[in-house]
């Protein structure tokens, strides 16, 4: 899918983030404690600056639209993965699966409804779209994070 400049960055993001919860859900038992030893991490580093973006970019703009079981149910989530990508949560049994879980479901709903709904709303349909921006700056193309 297409996303216009202004979320394409996040868009990449997903996708990494994407990458990180399907090697955790295919890893073997020595891989898997690994990576789940990273998760509080890589949430610090890459997963809360991200948030915040969303947080302050997107969700301000729509919170006072008809989108607002859109914000909601993104600050839910917002708050469930950080509950479980804490270093006491992440200990509990069945945390790392299911911050994985949630990260993949999570990510494909930002993709599918949230962006698009921002991008409509706030206007950023209209900029360039982010692969006519890249190619111009001869960075290589892709798409959405969900892989549509």
């Amino acid at each position: 899918m297409k996303r216009s400049a202004a979320l394409a960055p996040l868009s990449r993001e997903h996708h990494r983030a994407l990458v990180f919860a399907w090697k955790l859900l295919r890893a073997g038992p020595g891989e898997a404690e690994d990576l789940t030893g990273r998760i509080p991490v890589m949430f610090q580093r890459d997963l809360e600056p991200h948030f915040q973006a969303e947080e302050e970019s997107i969700l301000d703009g729509l919170r006072h639209s008809k989108h607002i079981d859109l914000v909601s149910r993104t600050l839910a989530e917002h708050a469930r993965l950080r509950a479980l990508a804490s270093p006491e949560g992440i200990r509990r049994e069945g945390a790392p699966e299911a911050f994985a879980k949630l990260l993949i479901e999570h990510v494909r709903f930002e993709e599918r409804e949230l962006f698009p709904a921002a991008e409509r709303f706030l206007g950023l349909a209209d900029a360039e779209p982010a692969d006519a921006q890249e190619r111009e700056e001869g960075q290589p193309q892709g798409g959405g994070a969900d892989g549509r």
